[in-house]
């Protein structure tokens, strides 16, 4: 898994999102216990972590962070 995809995946976690990951390795996240995006294990694809949190900020997740 890339940095900046780990990046948005602990600050997901400090806001309350819960991440499990799949049989076959994925970042799965959810909101009180309801899907809300499954990200790619590598950055293969050049929107894939864009749209996750473009996902995310559907869910209520604030990017970027503010401190």
């Amino acid at each position: 898994m890339d940095k900046d995809t780990r990046k948005v995946l602990k600050e997901a976690e400090r806001q309350g999102f819960e991440v499990r990951i799949s049989r076959t390795g994925h970042p799965m996240v959810y909101r009180d216990g309801t899907f809300v995006t499954k990200l790619a294990s590598t950055p293969g694809d050049r929107r894939g972590l864009k749209n996750a949190i473009a996902a995310l900020r559907r869910a209520g997740f604030v990017w970027p962070p503010r401190r």
